[in-house]
């Protein structure tokens, strides 16, 4: 059963954003989802998420439409811009979040999480209010890998976070799928999706240009890193 599949989404607003886009994402992969600003990388997201109604298309998440709730229960999501309520202490923000899958705070998986993603753990004791915008990009990240969601759906999760926690974050991520799931996820730091996908999208101009393995997107343009694919893609080099 596929975690996700995208069949020939088009969306318009003043004008068209995406054009009859196709793709599927395999089960225990990490798939990265590649565009420049703008080009309606967030609106297929949202799309995914059944916070916004496609003009043409299916989405099925293992199988089952997303407009069903029943599609939701097997995926966690972490925006762009990630802002928790203010009222609510790290540790608060946890136990919300799980609740949706019928779970409880697993503290010691939390703390080894912490350490892995280099937070200190006793800032969960902490209002967010607090936290630095690196800090709360790392609750919302916790928040996801404790949900152990079958499949999670991360926009730009890199912002926000220094070197450190990057390399960190890729570690986590890649130990996610070593557990079995699937991690979809978009990014402006290429080098990152390079590194740990094992099949990336590329959306230009309204459509999936590429569907494939990072070394064959760099082999199509023979270049030795997805930057300067990617750039030649669009046609800037």
């Amino acid at each position: 059963m596929l975690p996700l599949k995208i069949s020939e989404i088009s969306k318009s607003f003043a004008r068209a954003v995406l054009d009859n886009v196709n793709f599927d994402v395999k089960p225990n992969e990490i798939f990265g989802f590649i565009g420049l600003n703008g080009v309606g990388k967030t609106t297929l997201i949202k799309i995914i998420l059944d916070l916004l109604d496609q003009d043409n298309g299916e989405v099925e998440i293992f199988g089952v439409s997303r407009a069903l709730p029943e599609a939701r229960k097997k995926l966690c999501y972490l925006p762009e811009k990630f802002q928790p309520s203010s009222h609510l202490k790290g540790e608060e923000f946890l136990k919300f979040v799980l609740d949706f899958y019928g779970k409880k705070p697993d503290m010691e998986k939390a703390r080894i999480i912490c350490e892995n993603l280099d937070l200190r753990f006793e800032v969960l004791k902490q209002k967010v209010t607090k936290y630095s915008k690196g800090m709360t990009q790392k609750l919302g990240l916790l928040a996801v890998f404790l949900s152990d969601a079958e499949l999670i759906i991360l926009d730009e999760p890199m912002s926000g976070l220094d070197p450190k926690a990057r390399i960190a974050l890729k570690r986590e991520l890649l130990a996610y799928k070593k557990s079995g799931k699937t991690v979809f996820f978009s990014s402006h730091i290429l080098s990152d999706m390079d590194e740990i996908c094992d099949s990336i999208a590329v959306l230009n101009n309204t459509k999936i240009t590429y569907h494939g393995t990072p070394q064959g997107f760099k082999d199509k343009h023979s270049q030795d890193s997805l930057d300067k694919a990617f750039l030649k893609e669009i046609g800037v080099i």
